[in-house]
């Protein structure tokens, strides 16, 4: 299998690095795009499953379809109202690639390019890039570096630090789309969902927040307490339909800091229970709405709609237009940090 990664991209080599603990949990990253291409946690027989939907060679993932699948998105995840923003004065303009937005960083974001990697014991990754100024018309040099760890608790934890030598814009997730049936299982609308969320924010029909957030009860988007995922997906509701599913950002109670949990889920098949800690404001919540089967991923598995989710953690959509929202503008001297954890374990 590591073969299958090994290629020159951009100039840069591609590789695979695998990533053990002590019970037995595995993780394949490449350093393509930050990619966790696969994770194999334990089931309630105790029978090792790869929960994350990927692809089976660098190759696969150069003419994917879906070009997100376990990535770190950069230098902005999520979308820029019609591709502008104005920071300090100036005006920048950024590749149109989601309707009339910018979405993940462009059309060559951090999921597309070659990370420096270097293993740094049988357990953690690190990986870093240099972002030049004016790549994908964002300013400044921006450093970023990003650390897998797979803990002994069975946690996937992921840490980012960046710098910048000139003002500029940065919210970085993972964008692992997880089945914890896994990877090949067709629907996740049997997962039981939880979200640490008492509101969320609305957005028009091309997913660009209104601005205030509002609250999630009374609505399809309350998960204060466990639903299905799929038990109002397909309520006649305008959100519901403007995103074709869950395509939504969730504002964690409590977020500051300090890691927080932000959301639990758990397979009914498997029993494998994920619950994902974040020191981010927001979640998003996806669910495969745009996946439609057409192409082949891992062990000749087709990936149908609604076959992963996505809980994205990370700083608001658009927040350079929203004042109001937590800020993604990074200034010389400053350093972006944060955290994420998905914790695996058995209900």
């Amino acid at each position: 299998m590591k073969k299958d990664f090994e290629a020159i991209v951009d100039g840069k080599r591609t590789e695979l690095f695998v990533l053990k603990n002590k019970n037995g949990l595995e993780m394949a990253v490449t350093n393509y795009g930050a990619k966790i291409v696969s994770l194999y946690v334990p089931d309630k027989t105790g029978k090792l499953v790869d929960v994350v939907l990927g692809k089976s060679s660098i190759q696969d993932y150069l003419n994917n379809q879906e070009p997100y699948f376990g990535a770190v998105c950069g230098r902005t995840a999520n979308r820029i109202a019609n591709g502008k923003f104005t920071l300090d004065g100036v005006e920048y303009h950024l590749a149109i690639n989601n309707g009339p937005n910018s979405l993940h960083g462009g059309l060559k974001g951090f999921n597309a390019v070659v990370w420096d990697a270097k293993q740094l014991n049988e357990q953690t990754l690190q990986l870093t890039y240099l972002s030049k100024d004016g790549e994908e018309g964002f300013p400044g040099n921006l450093q970023v570096t990003v650390v897998y760890q797979l803990t002994d608790d069975n946690a996937v934890d992921i840490t980012y630090h960046a710098t910048t030598d000139k003002a500029t814009v940065i919210n970085l997730t993972n964008h692992s789309y997880f089945n914890l049936s896994g990877e090949g299982d067709s629907y996740i609308g049997d997962h039981e969902l939880q979200i640490h969320a008492d509101t969320f924010l609305p957005t028009s029909e091309v997913a660009i927040p209104y601005g205030q957030p509002e609250k999630v009860e009374n609505t399809p988007f309350d998960f204060r307490t466990p639903h299905t995922i799929g038990e109002r997906i397909e309520v006649q509701d305008t959100q519901l339909i403007f995103g074709n599913g869950y395509d939504h950002n969730f504002i964690i109670n409590q977020a500051g800091q300090e890691l927080i949990w932000a959301a639990t889920a758990i397979s009914p098949k498997t029993g494998i229970m994920m619950e994902t800690y974040t020191t981010e404001p927001g979640v998003q919540l996806y669910t495969g709405n745009y996946l439609d089967g057409s192409f082949v991923g891992k062990n000749g598995h087709h990936y149908p709609k609604r076959s992963a989710f996505c809980l994205e953690t990370q700083h608001y959509p658009d927040s350079i237009h929203q004042p109001e929202y937590p800020s993604v503008v990074l200034r010389p001297g400053e350093t972006f940090n944060s955290r994420t954890s998905y914790r695996f374990s058995i209900k």
